[in-house]
């Protein structure tokens, strides 16, 4: 008998093997690959498939019936064309073969009234659906009839298919190996088989694959989605069980007599707590206060004060003599922490200089691209112990940061950083293992998944602090409404007029093809036909006011931007993509037209992550200080970026971002005292990508977008290192529609790894785990 672990070679023979390989994320090579590649749906003989909802490109295998065939000359060439049309009752689709000679042998194959199983590419060539040479094989032709029979009451499973291999010869494959092999042991234990009465392995192995009726496919797959939610479960509470033994150094807080940093700051506070930042921060206390590592996961609507939650956090370790670490993901957020806490903060963050408080701390800054003097200051601050808190990127990470006592690790954004990352700040801990804070405006599908899975502490700050103004979304269908535009662009004025400030977002930066960006471009400012004084550096070429035609670029070049009749800017042009998918809009050239365009007259500057970071850093100055009336900018304001007189954002191409990070960037407005404005601005038509948008307009509740984002992107992999690019580990499983399930599970397997922690009477489940653990090559959401 042929085992799990075999080679499909064995077995399937060295041609099918070869297509299978191609299969999957990382091909499928032994028999359990295969077994695990389950049916993406079912069909019966007498439910055909809907034909009208072809896609063009789409791989695809379709159940139809022959209506009508023909056969005629090429025109210009020697050979044959052969045409069968299939239906379904619904729809239609004509199968094409082309040949050297006559085909008449196909067409007496291809008769009209026979079923058949068909599969290929979909194309229109004039007008009409079409398969060229597809795979077929026809249900009721003599080397089928063993088939037909087979399929007269069972489910025909049709299975993800690719160009090299179709539906029905993966099925063949799947028969071959369930005739010959041995499945051996259970990964499920016998007591959770029989309390919710679910099927054997075996057995639903073989049912899902060749199932006898409907009820036996539902419940192979309910066996199946048990299989993969008990196992992490499983996975999850061994890791939970093992972070007890690590130890931590309990950083309490002060007593209010006491004094300390805490104390001082909460009475200098020029706000009032809100409720749910009053229960946050006595959740994270009692958590700093125990000698386990805390890791608890914050948060909260964009905007519902989690900073100041994570800072009173900081403070209360740095009064316990410990130090405080916060990782952003970009230097743009990095700084603007570094310039908020130390101006909340004040006096607090002046040790050593005059007019420091008492009880003071520093704030150091550490980034990639800072300067050599900067660098070794903000580093022997860090090792010395004189910096409370060290802010920083990636930069963090390195070797050569070193801390005299980090106590408290705070990860914003905490998506953006992998196992690895985490991991090495952690290992900077002189005793024991820091507590950690992860914080995230809205839970995108890892963090949800990790929710779900019951593998974080989570405290959820659902309400804004007072004064917090809400914000207005709406959609600007341009494609179909072009005057829309030209109201979003007064309506930019208008705001300015009346002392806003305004974010234009774009998907990309632009000037990609290594042309020297123009002064205007790194971040400098000007005013259409002239330069702003304190800000502008020299007008580009020799020195003069633009014009608004085509001037020469650096690199030789003239820009190309689009004319109207009168020959001013036609800034409606850059979103016209002649019926093709042009590219994301870009900063550089939003930025030009706006210049020329709509917006002559206002102050503009640029914002993206190729800038030198002086230059970034003195953007956002200007911007924060209210010299720019609006910016133009990428997705790295997307998180953190404060500037309370910002009330108003339009997004480009909204329809190219996904559905958390436009919550994200319009969060960044209606952050002062007066209302926020967000627009956004699509040439999407009515499908799937506006009814995101739809969505994000219909609503500012960030937990009902997360959970928007997590079905249309899945849940990435629970226990892989990426937020994108690797297959998700769960296949049937659904984190949103089987949270009962997954909640059973959890409560079985802390039952059960309570009982047998090392699973050594489970061997079959300590197997399963195993391979899952290697073929993901992960490794625990670093929660130990």
């Amino acid at each position: 008998m042929v085992k799990v672990t075999d080679s499909l070679r064995t077995v399937v023979g060295d041609k099918a093997a070869k297509r299978l390989a191609t299969l999957g994320q990382v091909g499928l090579r032994t028999v359990g690959d295969l077994l695990n590649y389950y049916p993406r749906r079912y069909e019966t003989r007498g439910e055909l498939t809907d034909l009208a909802s072809l896609r063009d490109g789409e791989h695809v295998t379709v159940l139809a019936e022959i209506a009508k065939v023909s056969s005629r000359q090429m025109r210009n060439r020697p050979g044959s064309v052969f045409e069968a049309v299939v239906t379904d009752g619904r729809g239609k689709l004509t199968l094409t073969f082309f040949g050297k000679g006559r085909q008449d042998w196909r067409e007496r194959e291809l008769a009209p009234g026979l079923q058949g199983l068909f599969a290929g590419q979909v194309s229109t060539f004039k007008g009409k659906r079409q398969l060229a040479h597809p795979e077929y094989e026809l249900l009721g032709s003599a080397n089928a009839a063993a088939r037909a029979m087979e399929y007269a009451t069972e489910l025909i499973p049709i299975y993800p298919a690719s160009k090299d291999i179709a539906s029905w010869q993966i099925a063949d494959s799947v028969r071959l190996v369930l005739t010959a092999v041995d499945i051996e042991g259970d990964p499920l234990p016998a007591r959770v088989r029989e309390r919710y009465r679910l099927y054997g392995y075996e057995r639903a192995l073989r049912a899902i694959h060749q199932p006898a009726d409907e009820q036996d496919k539902e419940r192979a797959i309910r066996r199946l989605k048990w299989d993969e939610a008990f196992t992490l479960q499983v996975v999850l509470a061994q890791r939970r069980r093992v972070s007890t033994e690590y130890v931590a150094l309990a950083r309490p807080r002060l007593d209010g007599d006491a004094g300390g940093l805490l104390a001082e700051f909460d009475r200098g506070l020029p706000f009032e707590l809100t409720e749910g930042q009053q229960e946050a921060g006595e959740a994270i206390a009692a958590d700093l206060a125990r000698a386990h590592p805390m890791h608890r996961l914050l948060q909260g609507e964009v905007g519902s004060g989690k900073t100041v939650v994570a800072l009173r956090a900081m403070l209360q370790v740095i009064d316990a003599a410990g130090q405080a670490a916060l990782l952003a993901p970009t230097e743009v957020l990095a700084q603007q922490h570094h310039r908020s806490i130390s101006q909340i903060l004040g006096p607090l963050a002046m040790a050593g200089q005059l007019g420091g408080a008492e009880h003071a701390t520093r704030v150091a800054l550490l980034t990639g691209s800072q300067g050599s003097a900067a660098r070794r200051r903000a580093l022997l601050e860090a090792a010395s112990g004189e910096a409370g808190i060290v802010i920083g990127t990636h930069a963090l990470l390195e070797e050569q940061v070193q801390f005299a006592d980090l106590g408290l690790i705070v990860i914003d954004e905490q998506h953006r950083f992998g196992v690895e990352q985490r991991e090495a700040l952690r290992g900077k801990a002189a005793e024991g293992r820091p507590h950690v804070l992860v914080m995230t405006a809205t839970p995108i599908p890892r963090t949800v998944a990790m929710t779900v899975f019951g593998d974080l502490e989570v405290t959820e700050l659902t309400e804004l602090p007072a004064g917090r103004s809400p914000i207005a979304t709406h959609v600007v269908p341009v494609a179909e409404k072009p005057h829309y535009l030209e109201r979003a662009w007064q309506r930019v004025s208008e705001e300015v007029a009346g002392g806003g400030q305004v974010y234009v977002v774009c998907p990309r930066i632009g000037d990609e093809e290594g042309r020297a960006n123009s002064e205007e471009e790194q971040g400098l400012v000007e005013r259409a036909g002239g330069a702003k004084a304190g800000l502008a550096g020299a007008q580009n070429g020799s020195g003069g006011p633009e014009g608004p035609a085509g001037r020469e670029e650096p690199g030789g070049r003239a820009s190309e931007l689009p004319l109207a009749d009168d020959g001013g800017f036609d800034f409606a042009e850059l979103l016209d993509d002649h019926q093709a998918r042009r590219p994301p809009l870009a900063v550089v050239d939003v930025a030009a037209g706006l210049r020329q365009g709509p917006l002559a007259g206002l102050t503009l500057a640029v914002l993206h992550g190729r800038l030198a970071p002086e230059e970034k850093d003195k953007v956002m100055l200007a911007f924060a200080d209210g010299r720019i009336d609006v910016l133009v900018t990428t997705t790295v304001v997307e998180v953190g970026v404060d500037v309370p007189d910002a009330t108003m954002m339009v997004i480009m191409d909204a329809d190219r971002f996904g559905v958390s990070q436009l919550h994200q960037l319009r969060g960044r407005v209606g952050r002062g005292g007066r209302p926020g404005l967000c627009l956004l601005v699509t040439e999407a038509p009515q499908g799937p990508a506006r009814e995101r948008l739809d969505a994000v307009a219909a609503t500012s509740d960030g937990f009902a977008l997360a959970r928007l984002d997590l079905e249309q992107r899945r849940e990435g992999d629970v226990l892989g290192e990426a937020q994108a690019g690797r297959r998700s580990s769960l296949k049937l499983l659904t984190l949103l529609r089987d949270e009962e399930l997954i909640g059973l599970a959890r409560q079985e397997a802390e039952d059960l790894v309570g009982a047998d922690p090392a699973l050594a009477g489970q061997p079959a489940l300590a197997a399963a785990i195993s391979a899952l653990l290697e073929s993901q090559r992960a490794e625990f959401l670093a929660k130990a």
